[in-house]
């Protein structure tokens, strides 16, 4: 059995790692401002949360009533989408405080409570754990999986999401402090070493995926002749902010990623990696 922490109220939230609850070291904190104000428009934002509320759904579906924690949940956005589904009881977990501002002041029914994943198993179990874009920012990331293995009920799911291909490394990959980008069997082999059997593995922006290669390398190489004139935030907004016309179009394209994994392909390449585990049989 591992670690199970303990909490203490922080200004009206629950912290379980207070520690670092404000340093920010592994995402900056001006991007949970720019996240509040795309997450309405962002093409790739409505898709994952299309898709993502799909997958919940089905394993709700599976289980029946089910305590789902969504770790990493930033400003709240995904919980959002789950929030009137009465078969969920619902806990969004953040390691940053910033972002649990935001999220109480959206959602402020929904239990939020600031926790750190690496430093142990919150004192209560779930059926259902969520992290999307979460552990491509967490260096020992096998450690965070074995603290969700720890919590995670024997009949439970882990659906998470990480960035895919260490050939798209860009300048964004280091602005929003990505400790790696994912291959598809790097990801598997880190799961079955936490006790974890992959039962649906897929890539996500298939259809839009030779853009997106275009888009990064091309950042890569500009960024290795010149340096971002501005600061960080100035240069994050400009590589995830698109047009109300381009967010238009890319969002009607992405239902044909959705409908292909709905229809239980695995895609082959993508910007994402998407993967539904449960727990190993003993």
């Amino acid at each position: 059995m591992g670690k199970r922490l303990t909490s203490r109220e922080v200004d009206g939230i629950t912290c379980y790692s207070e520690d670092v609850a404000s340093d920010y070291a592994d995402y900056p904190d001006e991007g949970f401002d720019l996240t509040d104000d795309y997450a309405e428009t962002s093409f790739w934002v409505q898709s994952r949360n299309r898709l993502f509320s799909w997958l919940v759904h089905r394993e709700r579906d599976r289980l029946g009533q089910a305590r789902l924690l969504d770790v990493g949940c930033g400003t709240g956005d995904f919980v959002q989408h789950l929030s009137n589904d009465g078969s969920l009881t619902i806990t969004g977990s953040e390691i940053y405080l910033k972002g649990l501002q935001f999220a109480q002041k959206r959602q402020p029914t929904v239990e939020f409570i600031q926790y750190d994943v690496t430093m142990g198993a919150l004192d209560r179990d779930y059926d259902i754990v969520t992290a999307f874009d979460v552990f491509e920012h967490i260096e020992q990331d096998v450690t965070g999986l074995r603290n969700v293995h720890e919590m995670l009920s024997d009949d439970g799911a882990l659906i998470l999401s990480v960035p895919q291909h260490m050939f798209l490394w860009s300048r964004l990959d280091e602005i929003v402090c990505h400790k790696r980008r994912y291959s598809r069997t790097e990801m598997i082999e880190k799961l079955r070493q936490s006790g974890f059997t992959p039962i649906r593995v897929t890539s996500h922006v298939f259809t839009l995926f030779p853009l997106m290669a275009i888009s990064r390398l091309l950042d890569r190489a500009k960024s290795a002749k010149t340096a971002d004139v501005g600061t960080d935030d100035q240069a994050l907004s400009e590589r995830v902010t698109f047009s109300d016309g381009v967010n238009w179009l890319f969002n009607k394209i992405m239902y044909l990623d959705e409908a292909l994994i709905r229809l239980g392909l695995s895609l082959p390449f993508g910007g994402t990696l998407v993967v539904v585990a449960r727990k190993t049989a003993p």
